[in-house]
């Protein structure tokens, strides 16, 4: 595996850490997931079938192992240090104070590990006036501009119904690292890293937005058109809900014939890739009532005969009955030793022509505990201790 014989120390909380760090590990890297004796946050959320082992923390925790140590007591705080000391990389989401006070900044850590990649991933990047507020993925779809969209269409601001910042952010975390292991193949050197969800959201929201703010002075509107228009959007079709996005002029063209409307083809606001995006207001306006008289699968075979990019509106419930997603097995069952059968998405990357393995399950709070403590040299009364301070390991 890509990542094996590389250990992660992963301090971080809900999800954007957790989800990079779920992603290093699908890859082989050993994470070690250091949690409070009372766990994340994630681990009550409902649903689940016992204590601490909600579904939302069992998405997150695949294939990691979970120390449960008080950081708070001299105890703890020396086991993370001996673990750091055995570790690649580092990386926490929580609070620079908090980091601070538990004597985990860059500059203690790096005295345990020299060439340790230290990262960290707060709301708000370091250096400007936000960068001690608390931030989670609502509060960030508002700072970076993206509820903001909403209204662009006449409507009040809104948040995208999935945690979109924190996922986003987690994705660049996850890279970051990798990027920095690799360079450490080569350098000898650790790096140190920030990812801030805000500055990260904002800038994924401007790739196609920035628009005529590129140029200065300013040349051009703001955002891109194609994408602003409210015409954007999926479209009903005689029996359901379809996408169907024509891209080129041979596509439109073909389109245009099937809708049997052929005399579209030669208006000149039609005629290229830049005057449709011009004009998109005027060409997507015409396809809810074009769209609208042929069933779906209608629509879906003249697609796919002329290459014209389409698909039907997937329920995302239903998801693992789509065809596609189910030849693919991107859905899996298992059987958990603790929580029963149960089903999680894989990692969608394929390594060689295969899918990363399911290593381990996710881990009941603390289950690792004992194994890793032993691993970095402890021995068995210092961890009898231990349990007896924070609670039985389970």
């Amino acid at each position: 595996m890509l990542l094996e014989g590389i250990r992660v120390v992963d301090l971080t909380t809900v999800v954007m850490g957790p989800l990079a760090t779920r992603m290093l590990a699908d890859m082989g890297a050993d994470v070690i997931w250091v949690e409070s004796p009372e766990g994340d946050v994630l681990r009550d959320y409902e649903p689940m079938r016992s204590a601490k082992m909600s579904a939302f923390s069992m998405s997150m925790s695949r294939n990691k192992r979970s120390v449960m140590l008080d950081l708070k007591t001299e105890t703890g705080a020396q086991a993370v240090r001996d673990l750091i000391a055995t570790a690649d990389v580092f990386v926490t989401n929580l609070r620079r104070k908090a980091i601070d006070r538990l004597g985990l900044d860059e500059r203690h850590v790096r005295e345990l590990r020299p060439d340790i990649v230290y990262c960290t991933a707060n709301g708000f990047g370091s250096g400007g006036p936000d960068a001690d507020k608390t931030a989670y993925d609502d509060v960030i779809q508002a700072a970076s501009g993206l509820a903001s969209t909403f209204a662009w269409h006449g409507g009040d601001p809104q948040l995208v119904p999935s945690i979109l910042a924190d996922k986003v952010a987690g994705v660049h975390v996850a890279f970051a690292i990798a990027a920095a292991l690799f360079d450490r193949q080569r350098s000898g050197k650790g790096a140190s890293l920030e990812v801030p969800m805000a500055e990260t959201m904002a800038a994924f929201n401007l790739v196609e937005h920035l628009g005529g703010q590129t140029f200065r002075p300013q040349h051009g509107d703001f955002s891109y058109s194609r994408i602003r228009t409210p015409h954007r959007r999926p479209r009903r079709t005689r029996d359901g809900w379809i996408v169907v996005l024509p891209y080129s002029t041979d596509n439109w063209h073909r389109f245009f014939e099937f809708a049997g409307l052929p005399e579209l083809r030669h208006e000149e606001r039609f005629a290229t890739g830049r005057e449709r995006i011009k004009h998109s207001d005027e060409l997507y306006g015409l396809l809810d009532d074009i769209i609208r008289q042929k069933s779906t699968a209608q629509w879906l075979a003249f697609c796919a005969e002329h290459s014209i990019p389409a698909s039907e509106v997937v329920d995302l419930e239903k998801l693992g009955e789509h065809p596609h997603f189910a030849a693919v097995g991107l859905l899996q069952d298992d059987e958990h030793p603790t929580e029963g059968a149960y089903r999680y998405a894989r990692d969608p990357i394929k390594v060689d022509g295969a899918v990363s393995p399911l290593r381990h399950h996710a881990p009941r709070l603390g289950a690792d505990t004992a194994d890793v403590l032993r691993e970095i040299g402890w021995d068995e009364d210092r961890i009898a201790a231990m349990e007896a301070q924070n609670g039985r390991f389970d």
